[in-house]
């Protein structure tokens, strides 16, 4: 069964490490890690490196993160880095 992670309305460089700190707990005691990325709306590519971050937290445990629900400016951000691929936006 999947266990799904809300993100918050904002991760900017500002909200981005205490984000992260929130979400490392969250990830580490899920199954099958989702992102729930929908309630996401001011974002910058702090956003991208914290979904980096996620995905090799999780993949250390040999486990895939999925994330659902990304807004089109995380999809942009994903593909201006190329990182789009990795994160399954």
């Amino acid at each position: 069964m999947s266990s799904t992670i809300p993100l918050p309305e904002r991760v900017t460089m500002g909200e981005a490490r205490a984000t992260l700190a929130r979400l490392q707990p969250l990830l580490a005691a899920a199954a099958q890690p989702v992102i729930d990325a929908s309630a996401l709306h001011e974002l910058d590519s702090a956003a991208v490196a914290l979904l980096l971050e996620c995905r090799r937290q999780v993949a250390a445990r040999g486990l895939s993160l999925r994330v659902t629900g990304a807004p089109p400016k995380l999809s942009q951000l994903a593909q201006l880095y190329g990182v789009q691929d990795l994160l399954a936006l």
